[in-house]
């Protein structure tokens, strides 16, 4: 009988253990899982919105595909231009008044060209994975893209977003939802992370700058 009861006081002092461990450092272990996770994300999505950036300078719109991203990549170029000042004699203001009238002007001169590719990520293909949540079973980041109108003007807009419930979908559900609430300036509020906005005319992430520059 004193073997029986040994049993099931290591049992009970078992289970008393692991309650104790997952209340006191399951929470710890889940923020710097959380931590590393979301700054592999933020830099994809940083990329991501270089790249939407170049689309836009280029194209005066964003792209609302990632395989329109990707052709873009591997096709576009930058035109490489040069300012200069100039000065010439205006033979219509002489011909008519009879004096000398010099005019200042802005030339510019096209050097080149140089492909986007090489100016966003050098010799580097990370980008050919861009579209896959970091942390995740090639899981895709939501992207949209549009136009804000106002009046008769339309402004590009752009949003890329990354659930929560998707990067951290093999952590403890009920710290995964206790972040989904997460309302702080070091943490990133909301369901999700995100970049750009559908309804306001902004680039920026909804990230602190401990996850990355914004």
């Amino acid at each position: 009988m004193k073997i029986v009861i040994q049993l099931v006081l290591w049992v009970v002092i078992g289970v008393l253990g692991f309650m104790t461990y997952k209340a006191v450092y399951g929470p710890v272990e889940f923020n710097k899982i959380r931590d590393k996770r979301y700054i592999d994300v933020v830099e994809v999505m940083k990329d991501i919105r270089d790249v939407q950036l170049a689309h836009r300078e280029i194209t005066g719109e964003y792209q609302g595909s990632f395989d329109g991203l990707l052709k873009f990549i591997d096709t576009a170029q930058y035109v490489i231009t040069q300012r200069r000042d100039t000065t010439y004699l205006d033979e219509e203001y002489k011909k008519i008044y009879g004096v000398d009238e010099y005019k200042e002007d802005i030339i510019i001169d096209t050097l080149g060209f140089r492909p986007v590719k090489d100016s966003i990520f050098k010799n580097s293909d990370r980008y050919k994975k861009m579209m896959y949540i970091p942390h995740t079973d090639q899981k895709e980041f939501t992207i949209k893209a549009g136009f804000l109108e106002e009046g008769s003007s339309k402004t590009p807009v752009f949003e890329v977003i990354a659930p929560k419930d998707l990067i951290l979908a093999d952590q403890d559900r009920d710290l995964v939802i206790q972040e989904k609430q997460t309302r702080s300036v070091d943490g990133v509020d909301g369901e999700a992370i995100k970049v750009g906005s559908m309804n306001q005319v902004k680039t920026n992430g909804n990230w602190p700058k401990n996850f990355g520059d914004n």
